[in-house]
């Protein structure tokens, strides 16, 4: 276009997310978006991409967020849904409707410990990625399920706007977590009123996001929605151009209206 070559690359963040590589007179710059680098089978990998000047987020830009490996989390998540299966009780899992649930069922595409339920949010866009090729297990429409029905045991998948809402009541005796990268620190589960929290991102941790600085060979590096300065200040001094561009994006509350300091949805 104009002389400028576009071309998209796949951001690993959730299915169809995407850089933005941009190429004038043979210089390069990248715009990663949101995006992780850990294996997803929900969308395509991570493309590594050479550039001059790269823009990369910065959601989780503190050496405290480094995630333990992802089988070990849904190891996890799964003991806490065979926990309260064996108790007779539901388990409600609350993650974002687009990307991080899909992330969450695929972990149970072999088998879970019981029937699987959705939020309608949830289970709309699990026909997209259906239709799209991605293996997800089988799941069923919460709402369309008559009322009187013994819930205990099974898992029900739902967005974080399900939070104390009266959608949850049919559900009987249950018990809540959620899954986000958030529920790395002390404290976020309790704000979030939920019984478990596991530590699930859609985004890079501290050591991969500096792993992929470093592997795109950028000359100068610009930081943008999370926490940029001291990602910035980790670059500078080590000697990389590296500068903060402030956030575009306005959306900063959560269906709750409210996120703790430094937070955005993930």
């Amino acid at each position: 276009m104009n002389g400028v070559r576009v071309s998209l690359h796949p951001a690993g963040h959730i299915h169809g997310s995407a850089q933005v590589r941009v190429e004038h007179r043979g210089e390069v710059w990248v715009v990663s978006g949101d995006y992780k680098t850990e294996p997803d089978p929900t969308c395509a990998p991570f493309e590594t991409i050479r550039c001059h000047t790269f823009v990369t987020e910065s959601t989780f830009g503190l050496p405290i967020y480094r995630w333990r490996p992802q089988q070990e989390v849904f190891s996890d998540i799964r003991a806490w849904w065979r926990a309260n299966r064996e108790a007779g009780h539901a388990s409600i899992i609350f993650g974002y409707a687009l990307g991080k649930a899909q992330r969450v069922l695929a972990a149970f595409v072999d088998g879970g410990e019981g029937p699987i339920y959705t939020h309608g949010a949830v289970e709309r866009l699990n026909r997209d990625y259906r239709d799209s090729g991605v293996a997800l297990p089988s799941t069923t429409y919460a709402s369309g399920v008559p009322r009187g029905h013994d819930w205990g045991g099974s898992l029900i998948v739902a967005p974080p706007s399900a939070m104390g809402s009266a959608w949850l009541r049919r559900f009987g005796a249950s018990s809540t977590a959620f899954a986000s990268g958030w529920m790395q620190i002390r404290g976020a589960r309790r704000r979030r009123s939920v019984d478990r929290g596991f530590a699930l991102s859609d985004h890079v941790d501290w050591p991969s996001l500096l792993a992929t600085i470093s592997a795109t060979g950028a000359e100068r590096v610009l930081v943008t929605h999370g926490y940029r300065e001291p990602v910035v200040r980790w670059l500078a001094e080590r000697g990389v151009e590296a500068h903060v561009i402030a956030s575009q994006w306005e959306g900063e509350l959560d269906s709750e209206g409210v996120l703790p300091e430094g937070e955005a949805p993930e």
